[in-house]
Formats: C-alpha cells, sequence, structure tokens
C-alpha cells in the first residue's frame, strides 16, 4: 500500500477494539508502537516534519472514525455521542464533571486524564496531545458535522483540566 501526500489512504474496515479493550489500552497500544517509530523516523526526515504529518495522518483517521461510530451508534445526535464516552471513560480513564447536558448541548470538564499520565509514564508526554487530544475536533466533526466542539484547556499540555464545550449548531 503506498500512501499518497494528501493522506488519500484507503478506508479500514470499522473495528470494535474501543467497546472490546477501552480507548485507553487502545491508545498505550499504539503509543508503544508508535514512540519508537517516530524516533526512528525523525532522526532519518527531521522530528518536526514526522510530527506534523503524523498530526495530519490522525485527524484525518479520527474524522473517518468519528463518522463510522455514528453509523455503529445508529445515529449523529449529541445523546448518541454522550452514550460513546463509556469507551473513552472505561477503567476511570477520565474523570469528568458534567457541566451542562441537554439536547443541543454537553459541557464536561476533565479533572484526571489517565492518558496524560500514561504518555508521561511512556516518557513521551509530547505525543499525548498529537496521538490523543488532536483526535477529538476531527472525531466530532466526522460524528456529525453540525456538532461544535469548544475547548481551551487540556491537562495533557499542563492546565489543571480540560474543558469539553460541544454545543450541537
Amino acid at each position: 500500500m503506498r500512501l499518497t501526500p494528501n493522506r488519500d489512504f484507503p478506508d479500514l474496515p470499522p473495528d470494535h477494539l474501543n467497546q472490546l479493550i477501552g480507548v485507553l489500552t487502545r491508545r498505550e497500544v499504539e503509543a508503544r508502537l508508535l514512540a519508537p517509530l517516530v524516533a526512528a523516523l525523525g532522526q532519518e526526515f527531521g522530528e518536526e516534519r514526522v510530527l506534523r504529518v503524523i498530526r495530519e495522518t490522525v485527524v484525518v483517521i479520527a474524522r473517518r472514525q468519528g463518522a463510522q461510530l455514528a453509523q455503529a451508534m445508529g445515529g449523529d445526535s449529541l445523546q448518541k455521542f454522550r452514550e460513546t464516552l463509556v469507551h473513552w471513560t472505561m477503567g476511570q480513564a477520565l474523570e469528568l464533571d458534567v457541566i451542562e447536558e441537554g439536547e443541543d448541548v454537553f459541557a464536561f470538564n476533565v479533572t484526571r486524564c489517565r492518558y496524560a499520565e500514561m504518555y508521561c509514564d511512556l516518557g513521551i508526554p509530547q505525543l499525548g496531545p498529537i496521538l490523543s487530544c488532536a483526535r477529538d475536533y476531527a472525531l466530532i466533526e466526522g460524528f456529525n458535522p453540525r456538532i461544535r466542539l469548544t475547548r481551551t484547556q487540556t491537562l495533557m499540555e499542563g492546565a489543571p483540566l480540560c474543558d469539553f464545550r460541544y454545543r450541537l449548531t
């Protein structure tokens, strides 16, 4: 398989790993594979360039996964999206404080993020925002382009909390 510069690669069939193992375990498996690859590719092609390509590719993948998620959930409403959080919070991966919940709005703060802790424990905190946080906007865009995410800070980047604000427009 040859990947073209515009990330026009074939769709993989939908997977069910999130339901089986949770997203935290999935991200750790991915990070343990990607970290040495990123290091090797960074030495060969330059770290900044490699990280940019990875970030762009992760966004494309997340957008596709969002569309697949909406299909798997049987709808793309904000309520259906709220139901998917069970996969991201499995194993107490996230501690959430729900601020507002309604038909057109879902707002919460993440007060503990075991994803951020995991990337730090692996010694690759710089990859966390790229491999995890960068997915959030693209995932919801793929799930339902009428749902907007606003987030001004993340634990992954050193803030005291992540402020997720989803609104149906």
